[in-house]
This record gives C-alpha cells, structure tokens and sequence, in this order.
C-alpha cells in the first residue's frame, strides 16, 4: 500500500485530498505546515510527499529540499497557486520537484495523475536497486544441472510449487547451489518479473542486520543521516531468499517471525507499519530440528518457514551429474581465461567422478575453474584436491568416452531412458562443439555414420 504525505496549510484541501486518496487504495497522512512536514518525514517513508508551495515559516520548497535530504527515494509532488507557478517550474527544472500542479477545479484528478506517476518511478527505482545489487542474472531450470534421479526430482518440486507464493525452506549442505534452487523458484513463478533480493544471514551482526532487512528513518542510530528503505520493501512484489537462517539471532527470529505473520515492516526508529507482499525463501546448511530441539532456533518460526520444504542432495549422491558438470564448467571459464580447451582428459574425469567432494558443486566449480588456469594444452588434466582421497574407486565409472555412471552408483529414482537420452544429447553437443559446428567432422569423432547422426540431431531438436 503506497504511503502519501500530504502538506497544505488549508485544511479543506488536505481533508479533500485524504478522501479521495484514501478511496485509490493509499495510506495517507495529512499535515498543516512545514514544521510538521518535515516531523513526518524524520519519522516515517514515504513514496510521495504532496506539498503546497506557499506556506507561513517553511514553505513547500524547503520541504522539498529537506524529503531530498533526508529521504531520497521520495518523490515530490509540488501544489501551486497562480502567483507560485514560477517557483514550481523553477524547482522542477532543478530537478527536485517530480511535478507540480495549479490549484483548481480538477486538483483532484491532477493529483491521482501525478501520484500514479510518481509510484511507476518509484517501482523502477526500487527494481534498479536490486539489480544492481544482485547482478547476477535470473536463473531457471535450465541452469540447475543434472539429469539424477535427485535432481529431476528437485526441478518437478519447483515447478509444482512455484505458482504459489507459499514460504519455501531450502535445506542442503554448503555448496549444493540453494541460491540456484532458489532463484529458479523465483523465475519459474509469477513473480518473475518483479525482483529477486538475496541477503546472508551469517554476514551481518544482529543490529545491521535489522536495517539492512527492515530499513530505518533518519536519527534511528548514529550515523543514520536519511531514510532507508530496507532490502523486504525494495523485494515489495517479488522474492528475498535469506541464506543461512539458521545463523539468525533468537531476537531477530522474533522480528522475522512478527514480519512473516503481519506482512509488514516496521523501519528502525519509526512507529509506521509498511505493509508488503513478498514472497520468503530461506535456506540453511544447519539441521533445524536440532536447534528447535536445543532452543537455538525459534519452533513458532520454523514452521512459518517449513511451509514448503525443499532438500538439495549432496554432490556424493548424484555423481552421474559430474561430467555434466564439468563440462559447464570447462565451457564457462575456458573461454574467459582465453583458452581453447576441447575435452576433459578421460583418466582426470574418472577421478572426479570417483572423488567425495566434501564442498559439493562449489568445490568441484573451484576445482575446474583451477584446472583451467593451469592447462596448456587442448585436453583439460585436473589434479584433484589434496586435502582428502578418493571416496570410492571408479573401475566401474566413466570409460574411455568420458561418460557413464560415476562410481558403478544407481542413484534412486533412476530412469534409464531419461538418463541414456541425456548422456546421448551432451555428447551430441560436444561433438558439435569441438568440430566447430561442422557434422560430418562430428559424427566421426563419435564413431558414427553421418546418418546416423542427423537422425540423433532431429531426435533430440538440435
């Protein structure tokens, strides 16, 4: 619900303008003077501030520079009498005033006008806001890989659940790619969009924590210079997914708990309640049920959290997702490091294959990224990490043609024609990547006719 501060030393217009806002749907709060105005405006967020300009002691102007002051992502909407047009036009030209409007007849419809206005810039600023602080591009399914039995099942969970807009818990060891899982629950829903904030619980102390979530108003704390919005209002609309929330202080639980329930935030240091609509994806690498059980984790919070589980496997039990993985990896930073890396050298991806990885797809991500780094020549050799063996032998893994089922494993839920069909297509794309698109050299290096490589290439819509 947009806030509206409204400032006029007329009463009437300030009784007119709060009916027939409030009947858009607004929040509105009306003041007589300056000095009010701007007690406001220490004290709460508002999107649009709606000022006369003439008014006894401050007048609108210095209402204006103050909104600017203090509360930057307020847009200002000036109200003029025939003898201050100039002054409006003059604070629009310098580029404070968002608008201004004549005092008439049709004030009312003027004012609906610039309010509807004033709030599309204001979405925009807020959706430029997230961006730019969470560059990272919007992920679908397509970037969560894998063709397991663990990871068909994860995608047919998200696409089941992400029409809703229900509160989704993400449960998984470090570096399984939560932040993947929930960034593809984002894109896949209606809230695509709208934006997608992510925050690490664990990053922050308890005190900046709270204002970096709920925001807060000039004076809240030292050095609180001007109001801020805080990372639940700008994600208004869309999603914030709150990594590591097992991290979160029992004081902070509170907070979020009171958030969850009311939808609304309350900013540090203000007494107005902002309602929002967003929808919450909070993941942890901690096993929850223990901390409820030990009181370290609130029991009330974590089944307003729980309401949609979801588990990401380890990277130990989907291995026949590895040279999938590899390959990505090979073709993301190769060409960034400026190298020409055809294939993985076969012995060097059986033991990726045959390795625990104890940091999951992180780990595996790092070690290819170091691999690449290293690598003279066109056949990528990857010296697995020191720190720890092999896990399991891979005789029975990837062969000579670099694919096959790592560690001899079964994963459950296997369905041989979904994972023989996978396999057959990430070859197919290999073949044609290495020979530069040209076919005939492609069906060679696979050891098949020309035939029957159009038919495996129509098969598979390539």
């Amino acid at each position: 619900m947009p806030n509206i501060l409204v400032c006029d030393d007329e009463r009437s217009i300030c009784e007119m303008l709060d009916i027939a806002l409030r009947r858009e749907g607004h929040k509105v709060e009306t003041v007589t003077s300056g000095e009010a105005a701007k007690r406001k405006i220490d004290g709460a967020l508002y999107d649009v501030v709606i000022t006369d300009i003439k008014m006894p002691k401050i007048d609108g102007i210095e209402v204006l520079r103050y909104a600017h002051q203090v509360s930057p992502d307020s847009d200002v909407v000036l109200i003029t009498a025939v003898d201050d047009y100039e002054a409006a036009v003059q604070a629009v030209k310098a580029g404070g005033a968002s608008d201004y409007i004549r005092k008439g007849p049709g004030l009312v419809d003027e004012v609906k006008l610039a309010i509807r206005r004033s709030l599309e810039k204001v979405v925009l600023s807020r959706q430029n806001f997230a961006l730019k602080r969470d560059a990272a591009t919007r992920n679908s399914l397509d970037n969560l890989i894998g063709i397991s039995g663990p990871m068909n099942k994860l995608k047919e969970t998200i696409r089941t659940v992400a029409s809703t807009s229900s509160t989704i818990l993400i449960q998984g060891e470090s570096g399984t790619g939560k932040e993947l899982v929930a960034r593809a629950v984002h894109a896949s829903s209606p809230r695509t969009g709208e934006a997608f904030v992510s925050i690490n619980c664990g990053a922050f102390p308890e005190t900046l924590l709270e204002s970096e979530l709920f925001g807060y108003v000039k004076g809240a704390f030292t050095g609180a210079n001007q109001n801020k919005r805080g990372l639940l209002e700008v994600a208004d609309g869309g999603s914030i997914f709150l990594d590591e929330i097992g991290e979160m202080t029992l004081s902070m639980q509170v907070k979020l708990l009171r958030v969850l329930q009311e939808r609304s935030v309350r900013p540090v240091g203000s007494t107005e309640e902002i309602a929002i609509d967003v929808r919450v994806i909070a993941a942890t690498n901690r096993d929850l049920d223990k901390q409820v059980a030990e009181n370290l984790f609130r029991e009330d919070l974590y089944y307003r959290l729980n309401v949609i589980p979801i588990s990401v496997a380890p990277l130990r039990h989907r291995p026949e997702d590895i040279p999938l993985l590899v390959n990505h990896f090979l073709k993301k930073y190769a060409p960034a490091a400026g190298k020409n890396i055809l294939r993985v050298d076969p012995a060097s991806l059986e033991a990726l294959c045959g390795y625990e990885w104890p940091g999951n797809v992180r780990q595996l991500e790092n070690t290819v990224e170091r691999a690449v780094a290293l690598e003279t020549g066109d056949e990528l050799h990857v010296d697995l990490p020191a720190e720890r063996p092999k896990a399991r032998a891979a005789a029975a893994g990837v062969g000579s043609a670099g694919v096959g089922l790592c560690g001899g494993l079964l994963p459950s839920g296997m369905d041989m024609e979904k994972y023989v069909a996978g396999i057959e297509r990430s070859l197919l794309q290999a073949a044609l990547e290495q020979s530069n698109g040209v076919q005939t050299k492609a069906a060679d290096a696979l050891g098949i006719s020309y035939r029957s490589f159009r038919h495996l290439m129509k098969k598979y819509d390539l």
